[in-house]
């Protein structure tokens, strides 16, 4: 078998005839999101139009570029032109762009989103001055949506397992030493600094020694490390190679959610062209290192985040934790010295060997070095995911990057850190995205969750939604977790519907300091943030709720009534026919009404109200607000 090495030109030609050679290639965005969105319609379409001229042109299914906003994202190569890509594209688009673009001169820029070669043409401006490009920095996501995820070849043709025969040369203690300096930190959540792990097992006795990447992502609205997955598989096994020769490790799994079947096709794919290229199993690349990758596929279970109850997920065992210490660098999976780090934590290592340290370390804050990628969600204009300098502060990814509050709504609050994480409020969003100012927020890292909600947003009713997630999911093992998110569930439950009583907000930050110092793992320990952020920083709509009965955001069904207002209504019967219970009734052309009696207060009305007759009240009668429909604003373009 040849050396890796000697698959470089070859692997580089077969790029530049892509890339650089007189067919067209349409770069279709097939990750999950996309796929979503329609692209699987959109390559049908191309195929047959292809089919149809008997054209001599390419489709590639790619990773996701990051704007999901603006799937189905497609990149087209015309030879002689600057690749330029388009959002939003459906199958009548792709076929218009195929017409008009790649076989006529026209590159319609209505749908285009900017050239990828940062050129200028016909209106068109670089990609990376749309809106949401900007102020990223893309190096962890360099790859994804611009090379085929199941190609060895077009990784290799970006510099793909340089980094690990670079580690190769210096040995594990030059591994280490280059790590250090340039300051990674576990991207998981924790921070805790990656080469530390590495000394702790190389240290420990016992053999073999597993290194573990944990790709659970359990958290609601987070999609990080499968996007990475799914986009750039390579890199991340590329990861484990150097981690695992950094720690002495000489088996690694790949711990991965059965939800995210797309990751697993494809980091199956690559490790069978791991195997093929001599990359995994006995003496590695010529040298001798000895390391293998397999897959464990997990149920799902939020809790097996927490690296103890992973570990004995693996085993075979239910995914619980277990105290520590030991901890798993000293006895983890089987006993033996065990290391678990996230996906993107290990996506770095590659360029971090590659480039070197002060590369690395160029970007960043002074404690928390490099970049970051987000998962942005929520009631915000541009979701998608984003790669950032650590150290930006919120409101540049909210308002510079994310375009701001969809529907012109005003910004509330930023939930960071998923589930587990704080509700951080609108006048801090100059803090500083790092470990630290996250942390004394009240609020977490995480592993790159970001909720932003708008003032429709009712903050304890987010607790309570935010911590029943946690309670559900809690294995249950620990008095603390399991008992005390139960009695502030509880507490919350009865505050949105009015039955709160003042020795609430006393007994809610009791209980959730209890269950934070008592909690056995990080589950149980973080799982009273989003009660402990909104009660710092939202004690006033607490006080609302409990005092008043009032729900300033309307969001509390039982603190709130819907009403038609006779002087609006139009007798159009919308809302009578939206209704999904009856509660409305009234003849055409004349004033409707809504029973209370029969009303479920689930809004329908509102939304299918053409002349906002369809009103919010409070319990009490008095008129609040009336709302019409909000349309959702279209995401910039590059100009």
């Amino acid at each position: 078998m040849s050396h890796i090495s000697e698959r470089y030109p070859l692997a580089q030609a077969a790029w530049n005839s892509l890339e650089s050679g007189n067919a067209p290639v349409f770069h279709v965005g097939a990750a999950t999101c996309g796929r979503a969105a329609g692209a699987g319609a959109v390559m049908e379409r191309l195929r047959g139009e292809i089919a149809a001229r008997g054209m001599d042109a390419r489709i590639v299914e790619v990773g996701c570029l990051g704007p999901c906003c603006l799937e189905p994202l497609m990149i087209v190569h015309k030879p002689g032109a600057p690749d330029i890509c388009y959002g939003e594209i459906g199958p009548d688009e792709a076929a218009a762009i195929l017409e008009r673009h790649v076989l006529g001169t026209d590159p319609c820029a209505e749908w285009a989103l900017g050239c990828m070669d940062g050129s200028r043409i016909e209106g068109i401006g670089p990609f990376m001055e749309h809106p949401m490009l900007a102020g990223q920095v893309r190096r962890v996501l360099r790859n994804c949506g611009r090379i085929d995820p199941e190609s060895l070849d077009h990784y290799l043709a970006q510099d793909g397992y340089r980094g690990f025969l670079r580690a190769l040369e210096v040995g594990y203690q030059g591994v280490i030493e280059e790590v250090k300096n340039a300051g990674l930190r576990g991207r998981g959540g924790a921070g805790f600094p990656t080469w530390r792990k590495w000394e702790f097992a190389r240290g420990s006795e016992g053999s073999p020694k597993y290194l573990i990447c944990n790709a659970d992502e359990g958290d609601p609205g987070a999609f990080m490390n499968r996007s990475l997955l799914e986009g750039d598989p390579h890199s991340v096994l590329e990861g484990m190679l150097i981690a695992g020769l950094a720690m002495g490790a000489s088996e690694g799994y790949v711990y991965c959610r059965a939800e995210y079947p797309l990751a697993i096709h494809r980091i199956e794919t690559a490790l069978t062209q791991m195997r093929e290229a001599g990359l995994l199993g006995a003496n590695i690349a010529g040298s001798d290192f000895t390391f293998d990758i397999h897959i464990k596929k997990g149920a799902g279970a939020f809790v097996c985040g927490e690296e103890t109850a992973l570990i004995a997920s693996i085993e075979g065992l239910r995914g619980m934790p277990r105290p520590k210490p030991p901890f798993p660098a000293v006895s983890g999976l089987w006993g033996k010295p065990t290391v678990i780090q996230n996906v993107e934590t290990l996506g770095n290592l590659p360029l971090i060997m590659h480039n070197g340290a002060e590369w690395y370390a160029s970007v960043g804050s002074a404690s928390s070095k490099g970049t970051k990628t987000f998962a942005l969600a929520g009631k915000i204009a541009r979701t998608g995911l984003v790669e950032v300098p650590l150290g930006i502060t919120l409101r540049q990814i909210v308002f510079d990057i994310g375009g701001g509050i969809d529907g012109g709504r005003a910004l509330k609050a930023v939930q960071t850190g998923g589930p587990s994480g704080g509700c951080i409020p609108a006048d801090q969003m100059n803090l500083p995205v790092d470990y630290e100012s996250l942390t004394a927020a009240g609020s977490i890292m995480g592993s790159g969750g970001m909720i932003v909600l708008d003032e429709d947003s009712c903050m304890v009713d987010i607790a309570r939604f935010f911590l029943g997630f946690t309670q559900q999911e809690s294995c249950g093992k620990c008095v603390p977790c399991r008992i005390g998110t139960r009695a502030m569930l509880n507490t919350l439950e009865r505050v949105v519907t009015g039955q709160g009583r003042e020795k609430d907000i006393e007994k809610l930050h009791e209980i959730a300091e209890t269950v934070k110092l008592g909690s056995l793992c990080g589950l149980g320990q973080t799982a009273p943030n989003p009660v402990l952020t909104t009660l710092r920083y939202f004690m006033n709509e607490y006080e609302e709720h409990i005092l008043k009965g009032q729900c300033s955001a309307m969001a509390c069904s039982q603190l709130v009534a819907y009403r038609i207002d006779p002087g609006r209504c139009i007798g159009c019967g919308a809302c009578r026919r939206a209704c999904p219970v009856g509660a409305i009734s009234g003849e055409t052309k004349k004033p409707h009404a809504v029973d209370p009696k029969i009303c479920i207060h689930c809004g329908a009305c509102l939304t299918a109200c053409p002349s906002t007759a369809a009103a919010v009240y409070r319990a009490s009668g008095e008129l609040t607000r009336v709302e019409p429909v909000v349309k959702r604003k279209p995401a910039g373009k590059a100009e």
